[in-house]
C-alpha cells in the first residue's frame, strides 16, 4: 500500500514528536510507542478539512465518537456497546486517573500484574493509593495473568485492579477463560477492574482481542474499559479516547466526572479518532501486516545475530520484550545498549521488578531500521 510507505530516516526525522526530538541523530529510536507509517489518508483529510475551515476550537458534545467507538467494536469485535456507557476523557491516562479518584481512597490498595506499562505504578500513586503487585506467570506456553497470585492480592483488601489488555510489554492477548476467571474474582471480592484496551486495535495474526465488558454479567458489574485509536492509528499526540461502562454500578462513577472534562479532550484528536474508527479499517489492515512481518523478522534476526537473547513474538501490538540477562549486560540493557550501540529501547525494570534484565524494543518501523538496530546490538556482545 502507497500509503504504508515508510519514509526514510532522514524524512523521520523532521518530525517534532518525543520519539524523534530525545536522542541524537546518530541514535536510532526504538523507544517510544509511535509508529514510524505516514499518517491514514481519512484521517490526514479529516483533520486538513478542519484545519482549512479554522475549526481549532474546543471538543463539542456530540455523540460522533461514540457512534464511531461503538460502529467499531461491533463489526471488529462483535461488541454491542450502549452508546450511552460512553463518555470522552483525554486520554487513557487520564480517563484511568480520574476513575481511580472516585473508586479509591487514601491508602486504598490496587493491584497491577508486572511486567506491566510503567504508568500504571504512577497512576496508583498519583491518587493517593498503594500498588500491589500480582505479576504474571511466565510458563512453557507463554506470560498469563497468575489468577491464584490475583486472588491473594484480592482478598488482601484491594479496591481495584488496572488490567492491560492487550498486555503491554509483553504483548499478551488474554484468553476469554482468563478474563472469566478475572471478572469472578473480582466480582466476589468486589474489586473494581479498570482495563486498558488502548491496544486493541494492535491485535496480529493467530491472536483474538476479547474485551473484559463482554465477558460475563461480572465483568460488567465490575468493570471499566478505556479505548482509544491512539496507538492503532498513531494520534497519541492529539488527545482522545473514551471510558465505556456496561452496567449503572460502574457507570455512577463516570457520571461523577466533571461536566468541564470534555473541554480537556482535544477537538482535532476527537475529529480523527472519529475518522480512524470510521474509516481506517483498509490502513490498519495495512499496518497489521507490516507489524507481523515484522515481529516474525525481529526472532529471526535475534535467532541469527544474538541467540542469546529470549524473545517471544508478541500476539499484538509493535513493542517486543526482549530477555537480555544471559548477555550480562545487567538489570539495565537498554542502557548499555544506548551507549555503546546507539540504539535506544524501553529499560525492563522499569515495568516492575519482573523486568529486570530486559528490553522493550519498538518494531513499528521499517524492515530496514529493525535489522540495522539488531546488527548494532549484536557488534557490542
Amino acid at each position: 500500500m502507497d500509503d504504508l510507505a515508510i519514509p526514510s530516516l532522514a524524512e523521520l526525522r523532521r518530525r517534532r514528536s518525543a520519539k524523534w526530538r530525545t536522542f541524537p541523530d546518530d541514535v536510532l529510536p526504538l523507544p517510544v510507542a509511535e509508529m514510524d507509517f505516514p499518517l491514514a489518508e481519512p484521517i490526514a483529510r479529516a483533520l486538513r478539512e478542519a484545519v482549512d475551515r479554522s475549526d481549532t476550537g474546543y471538543a463539542a458534545p456530540t455523540r460522533d465518537l461514540a457512534d464511531a467507538v461503538s460502529g467499531y467494536a461491533r463489526r471488529t469485535w462483535d461488541w454491542k456497546i450502549d452508546t450511552d456507557g460512553v463518555r470522552t476523557v483525554a486520554d487513557v491516562g487520564i480517563g484511568i486517573v480520574e476513575v481511580l479518584r472516585r473508586v479509591t481512597g487514601p491508602g486504598d490498595r490496587v493491584v497491577i500484574s508486572p511486567p506491566v506499562y510503567e504508568p500504571f505504578a504512577w497512576w496508583v500513586r498519583e491518587v493517593g493509593a498503594q500498588v500491589v503487585e500480582a505479576p504474571l506467570a511466565e510458563g512453557p506456553r507463554g506470560w498469563r495473568l497468575d489468577l491464584e497470585a490475583l486472588e491473594r492480592a484480592f482478598a488482601d483488601r484491594a479496591t481495584a485492579y488496572l488490567l492491560c489488555n492487550p498486555h503491554n510489554p509483553v504483548g499478551l492477548v488474554h484468553p476469554r477463560e482468563d478474563l472469566v476467571a478475572l471478572a469472578g474474582l473480582a466480582d466476589r471480592y468486589g474489586v473494581h477492574v479498570l482495563s486498558d484496551e488502548i491496544h486493541a486495535p494492535l491485535v496480529l495474526p493467530g491472536a483474538e482481542f476479547v474485551p473484559f465488558l463482554e465477558v460475563s454479567d461480572a465483568a460488567r458489574r465490575r468493570g471499566f474499559s478505556f479505548l482509544s485509536a491512539s496507538k492503532g492509528w498513531n494520534l497519541a499526540g492529539l488527545k482522545a479516547a473514551v471510558v465505556v461502562t456496561a452496567d449503572p454500578a460502574p457507570r455512577r462513577y463516570v457520571d461523577r466526572l466533571p461536566a468541564h472534562s470534555l473541554y480537556r479532550t482535544g477537538h482535532l484528536g476527537v475529529i480523527a479518532t472519529v475518522a480512524a474508527f470510521d474509516e481506517g479499517d483498509r490502513w490498519l489492515a495495512g499496518a497489521l501486516g507490516i507489524l507481523d512481518h515484522n515481529r516474525r523478522l525481529l526472532g529471526e534476526l535475534l535467532a541469527e545475530s544474538l541467540p542469546e537473547a529470549r524473545y517471544g513474538p508478541p500476539q499484538a501490538g509493535f513493542l517486543a520484550w526482549i530477555d537480555l540477562r544471559a548477555l550480562g549486560w545487567g538489570d539495565d540493557p537498554a542502557a548499555h545498549i544506548l551507549d555503546a550501540a546507539r540504539v535506544a529501547l524501553n529499560a525492563g525494570h522499569r515495568y516492575g521488578s519482573a523486568g529486570a534484565g530486559f528490553a522493550r524494543l519498538n518494531f513499528g518501523c521499517s524492515p530496514q531500521t529493525l535489522t540495522e538496530a539488531v546488527a548494532r546490538i549484536a557488534a557490542i556482545r
